[in-house]
């Protein structure tokens, strides 16, 4: 696995059907590294620390290879790296192989795979269509936060080395389908 894309965004507010909704998912590239930090990016704009940020979700990583999937189904969407509101655009990630646990040294950094990413009403906001939601959910696509063990700088063509394995904890994909049944969907 290596970064291609590192991305951060600035709080946004968003006027969504007459409601003004705030949000950091708007993320776009950057061509300077980025810091990882014990709960957060720095210089990356998290809304609602309910759901983003902390330890365990310190930075979200999302696999380019799934950018084509939803390209197919919004061809008139303009699609930029961060789109999906995750801090590292990875070329490779991968649900269904990465364990919770799972370890990894990347550029300065120590990241560790802690859970999945559950999609809420802002991504709908950020695609401009709320059907993207279901969807999402209609996937393994999920992406993946990262504990930041050792805090550092990451950037684009950094690659993920493993230094520690879990095959004896769930994945990453078998996590976020069990969300998925327990909220009936």
């Amino acid at each position: 696995m290596k970064i291609v894309s590192t991305n951060i965004g600035e709080k946004k507010e968003i006027n969504w059907k007459g409601k003004i909704v705030t949000t950091g998912i708007f993320k776009y590239s950057v061509d300077e590294p980025i810091f990882l930090d014990i709960e957060d990016v720095k210089g990356d704009a998290i809304c609602n620390r309910e759901h983003h940020g902390g330890v365990l979700q310190a930075v979200y990583g999302y696999s380019l290879k799934y950018y084509a999937y939803f390209k197919d189904l919004y061809p008139n969407l303009a699609f930029e790296m961060g789109i999906f509101g995750e801090n590292l655009t990875i070329d490779d990630l991968d649900e269904t192989k990465l364990h919770q646990g799972d370890t990894f040294k990347v550029g300065e950094t120590i990241l560790e795979v802690t859970v999945q990413r559950n999609p809420c009403m802002k991504l709908g906001v950020r695609f401009n269509d709320m059907k993207i939601v279901k969807q999402f959910w209609n996937t393994t696509f999920c992406g993946v936060y990262f504990k930041v063990l050792q805090t550092g700088f990451v950037k684009a063509g950094d690659v993920f080395e493993q230094i520690k394995s879990c095959p004896e904890n769930p994945t990453i994909a078998e996590l976020y389908v069990a969300k998925r049944i327990a909220k009936g969907m």
